[in-house]
């Protein structure tokens, strides 16, 4: 029983419902950014990610939560000021919490 636990809890840690990473971005301006990002998406799942612009100062300057397409996706991040990086949080489903 112990061990059809262990791989039951294995195989669900180790396939989610949706995957990301960032492939990179952009600081078009002081006021947006652009990140792309690719999105692995279990059949018939919804999910929602989030992105993050960071000033200098490593303060946040700019967030978004986004609905994500299958592949790759392109999302503008508007911002207080001028960011320097952008970080993909992850995606999450309503069967995932925890961003990927």
């Amino acid at each position: 029983m112990f061990l059809s636990w262990v791989a039951w809890v294995a195989w669900s840690h180790g396939t989610p419902d949706a995957e990301s990473a960032m492939v990179g971005f952009d600081v078009a301006s002081d006021s947006s950014a652009t990140a792309q990002v690719d999105v692995q998406l279990e059949t018939g799942v919804e999910a929602t990610c989030k992105v993050r612009a960071f000033a200098e100062d490593h303060t946040i300057v700019g967030e978004v939560s986004f609905t994500p397409e299958e592949g790759r996706n392109e999302v503008t991040v508007r911002t207080e000021r001028r960011a320097n990086t952008v970080e993909l949080v992850g995606c999450v489903t309503s069967d995932q919490q925890r961003p990927r």
